[in-house]
């Protein structure tokens, strides 16, 4: 195989340093499947990783990416061959195992989906791990009760990766979506999205230092944590659900058994890392299918960038200035 082009981060000192370099395929870890890469996305704990205090790499050189999709060039396992297009996300990747920011990838069999019929290459990394980390939530909300109907639904963080999904299964899948937000020249891209209405983080989350607010929302979608996530468990309906899933907004959460005594309200924990494989492979397969908007997933990308942008790329998620999704596009003639 010829050398391929990957992003490696490098300790130097106290600091951290990225370059595009080519490598070879006996750098690459263990693994019975070597894919080819179309695609990844940009994802805040790429960001993360990218810092010398980020928490999240452990050793250099590195390959940071937490997500791909491509196809298999070689398989040493009988469920795959080459020529299958896939998607990896979750498990090791681009956090103690190379990668998806590379030309190549090398993983074990265990981590890999194989794409759904009805899902490109591209649309997989569109979604991405926040995508599918979105659908995850949008799931357990769904076998909690809470369904279109039952009130309006929120959105906390709806110009990231993971709200911009939420937002938009949401809508199509015909619930009330109130969607938070940062950024006030966001609104238009939120209703595009379907949200029926766009809330500053404030108004969202409400009073965050109440124990019990007025019953507002049915359910929430909450990837940001920390006091809002606190603000939104207080204001859920009875036998409500919030789905969290991250931790932009701060790991402690200030809150009390309140809402979950008297009101019979459910914290629901999306774990898109130790995820099952059958659970992936449903959850692709309903993004792919029934879920689906009628727009498709081409609304949610902000920008296509290649290798030599991801840096700048990477230091904006984390100042939390990225709207929907960045596309890292590796070899689209995979696709």
């Amino acid at each position: 195989m010829e050398p391929f082009r990957a992003l490696v981060l490098e300790k130097v000192g106290e600091k951290c340093r990225t370059t595009v370099k080519r490598l070879k395929a006996d750098e690459l870890p263990a693994g019975e499947l070597t894919i080819r890469v179309a695609y990844s996305g940009v994802n805040y704990k790429d960001g993360l990783a990218v810092l010398p205090d980020g928490k999240i790499v452990k050793s250099y050189p590195f390959v940071p990416g937490i997500d791909c999709s491509g196809v298999v060039e070689r398989s040493d396992d009988g469920r795959y061959r080459p020529g299958d297009p896939v998607i990896v996300t979750g498990y090791e990747l681009g956090v103690s195992h190379f990668g998806g920011f590379s030309e190549i990838v090398r993983v074990p069999a265990d981590w890999v989906v194989p794409l759904p019929k009805g899902l490109s290459l591209r649309e997989a990394m569109i979604l991405g791990t926040a995508g599918f980390t979105a659908a995850l939530s949008v799931e357990r909300l769904r076998e909690h009760g809470v369904m279109p109907g039952s009130g309006p639904v929120a959105v906390t963080g709806a110009t990231g990766g993971v709200g911009s999904v939420a937002t938009a299964l949401l809508a199509a899948l015909g619930y009330e979506v109130a969607a938070g937000t940062g950024k006030p020249d966001a609104a238009d891209y939120l209703r595009a999205l379907g949200a029926a209405e766009v809330l500053s983080r404030e108004e969202i989350a409400g009073a965050t230092d109440r124990a019990l607010q007025s019953e507002r929302w049915a359910g929430a979608v909450d990837p940001v944590g920390g006091a809002s996530l606190a603000g939104l468990l207080s204001a859920v309906r009875y036998g409500g659900a919030v789905a969290v899933s991250g931790l932009t907004g701060g790991a402690a959460v200030p809150t009390t058994v309140y809402p979950f005594i008297l009101r019979g309200v459910s914290l629901l924990g999306i774990d898109s890392v130790r995820c099952p494989h059958d659970v992936r492979t449903r959850v692709w397969g309903r993004l792919a299918r029934e879920w689906r908007p009628a727009s498709g997933y081409e609304p949610l990308v902000a920008k296509e960038i290649g290798l030599e942008q991801l840096p700048s790329a990477l230091a904006a998620i984390v100042r939390g200035e990225m709207r929907g999704r960045v596309l890292v596009a590796l070899d689209k003639n995979c696709d």
